[in-house]
């Protein structure tokens, strides 16, 4: 019968072959059953199996489906089956679909089913909420309903769970005992390494990670901790690109991690902040779906504050301070400044990326104006302030300092499947600004060599005040994030490996759940940042501005990424696939 065609009611054509009936085009989903007088045996077996409730065979049979996309297709008919039964394992279930476009809208689908029924009817005792905690919080990838071991059923006097897969309906003690060791020791063997390892290069598959939280979401559950916190990622080294596997893989240094003083997660041996899930997606969602975008933010005096500023201090230098007046007159002037604006641009202001942004950019104006302790390598600009006897000190002026990206080089392999960031990744520099009688700021262009020299101290010994100050470790992750994700866009890395972003890229995009990252409230101004020194009975009198603007496409561009012509990074590349993982694993060692 192999090459003949028949023509149903509906006029869609199918191909019939040796093995049974399948469509000559599946679209993104295929919703309807096959038709039982075009089915093949597997295909009548599979649809019995849904229709009676067995569905781990469906399950088995399912993934022994040689066609990607019927197998696909079957996988989605026994999700929703599931999910109209009211079981738990409908969204384990769309975890083996293989097309991210046909997993995200089926698991909006079966979130509906869902939604729809949360509960079945009947008058036997309810058991679906005790087992749907069972099979929920206790190892959920182990269960019959996802193709694990266990099996978990109601009957008159309690619930069994038998790790050989068979239902039975009464054990002796002395059996359900060995079954336990038996059911222990499979989980044991299944179970993904410890994330809480220290380890020098861990690996996470963005594909396979979006795809987790993608259907917790569909079931009406929020991302793990282990998923927030990227497995304990403290930085981002390399980017690896597996299309024969369909991974995109961020590596780098990881291990356990704690919440600090702060709030904020941070690796438990060294302090480090580790990289946020959250962040991950605000930037790459931007970059992304907007070529040549930018974000930052800005902290700036107003115009009005700065003319009184001007005023204050002209008034005030007719005579000099007598002792024990300069605590009041430096609130004094700080009053006439008033507070400092912020503004935040590309990001949404109430996201953890964008308060990362303002509180580096404060905290360095911060040690800059010596309210801050630097370190031994970073004084502050005030503490650089040394005129000789007779030289007129610095005049009133705003001094602009600012964040931006500074890379040594982006590395790739011949092919460009294998990327490495170098560098710190963060830079200040700085800009001398004139004020006109109105208080308005003048762009010079021009940074006079005190303002340099201390945006330049700042760059060299980053990496020690990141240790001090955990902010500027934030902000260098927030940065690998941004050049990350300009990489993705620039060199087409998620095409390559078949990834369309479902859930982490723009919500414009598709239908589906989007991740939404947690909100606070914006920043919108803050305490302005002003200091005063006294050098050889000489007023020298300073304010800052600027902020963080970050634009990694000059990095990206093809000419400007460098090729390992070592091999080294191909090594590296060839080190780090994934093998064998178990279903749930979205990251490895």
């Amino acid at each position: 019968m192999s090459g003949c065609r028949l023509q149903p009611a509906k006029g869609r054509a199918w191909r019939l072959h040796r093995t049974g009936v399948r469509l000559a085009a599946i679209a993104a989903v295929v919703w309807p059953q096959i038709v039982a007088w075009a089915a093949s045996p597997a295909e009548q077996v599979f649809q019995e199996q849904l229709a009676s409730g067995e569905f781990a065979p469906a399950l088995q049979a399912a993934r022994g489906q040689a066609d990607a996309q019927m197998r696909d297709a079957w996988l989605v008919q026994l999700s929703e089956a599931q999910a109209r039964a009211g079981g738990s394992g409908a969204f384990s279930t769309l975890a083996q679909v293989a097309d991210d476009r046909t997993r995200s809208t089926a698991a909006r689908s079966a979130r509906d089913i869902v939604q729809s029924n949360p509960q079945r009817g009947g008058a036997q005792a309810d058991f679906d909420t005790l087992m749907d905690l069972i099979t929920n919080t206790v190892k959920p990838q182990t269960w019959d309903d996802v193709g694990g071991p266990g099996t978990i059923s109601p009957f008159n006097n309690g619930v069994y769970v038998d790790a050989s897969g068979e239902l039975k309906r009464a054990l002796r003690p002395e059996t359900a005992r060995g079954l336990a060791v038996e059911r222990l020791a499979s989980l044991v063997a299944a179970e993904n390494k410890n994330p809480k390892l220290t380890v020098p290069l861990r690996k996470i598959s963005l594909p396979r990670l979006e795809k987790h939280v993608q259907l917790a979401l569909a079931a009406g559950r929020r991302p793990d901790d282990e998923m927030l916190n990227l497995a304990g990622l403290e930085r981002i080294k390399y980017v690896l690109v597996y299309p024969e596997t369909g991974d995109l893989v961020l590596a780098g240094p990881a291990g356990p991690w704690r919440l600090d003083e702060g709030g904020r997660a941070v690796s438990a041996d060294s302090g480090r902040p580790i990289v946020q899930l959250d962040d991950l997606v605000v930037v790459l969602r931007l970059l992304t779906a907007t070529p040549q975008a930018t974000f930052g933010c800005s902290i700036d005096p107003t115009a009005e504050g700065l003319a009184r500023t001007n005023q204050f201090v002209a008034a005030s230098s007719a005579a000099p301070l007598k002792p024990g007046q300069r605590p009041t007159w430096l609130k004094d002037l700080r009053n006439q400044m008033g507070r400092q604006s912020i503004s935040v641009e590309g990001l949404d202001p109430r996201t953890h990326a964008a308060r990362v942004l303002v509180e580096a950019d404060y905290h360095m104006k911060l040690v800059g104006m010596g309210l801050e302790p630097g370190t031994l390598e970073v004084p502050s600009y005030l503490d650089l302030v040394k005129p000789r006897r007779g030289q007129a000190p610095p005049p009133m002026e705003v001094l602009r300092w600012w964040f931006t990206l500074k890379y040594d080089a982006v590395r790739a392999t011949q092919d460009r499947d294998a990327f490495e960031l170098r560098g710190s990744g963060v830079q200040v520099l700085s800009e001398n600004e004139l004020l006109n009688h109105l208080g308005r700021r003048v762009h010079t262009g021009k940074s006079d060599p005190l303002n340099q020299e201390f945006a330049d101290r700042f760059t060299r010994h980053f990496g020690v005040l990141a240790e001090k100050y955990p902010i500027y470790a934030e902000l260098q992750n927030v940065f690998d994030l941004a050049l990350v994700s300009a990489l993705i866009h620039s060199e087409k890395l998620a095409d390559r490996v078949g990834w369309h972003m479902t859930c982490f890229g723009n919500a414009n995009n598709y239908n589906s759940e989007q991740y939404r990252a947690a909100i606070g409230p914006a920043p919108r101004s803050v305490e302005t940042v002003i200091n005063h020194r006294v050098v050889d009975g000489r007023h020298i009198i300073a304010g800052v501005s600027g902020g963080v603007h970050v634009s990694p496409w000059s990095l990206t561009k093809h000419q400007a990424i460098k090729v390992d012509d070592y091999g080294a990074l191909d090594a590296q590349r060839k080190n780090s696939t994934a093998g064998e993982l178990p279903l749930e694993a979205w990251w490895w060692d």
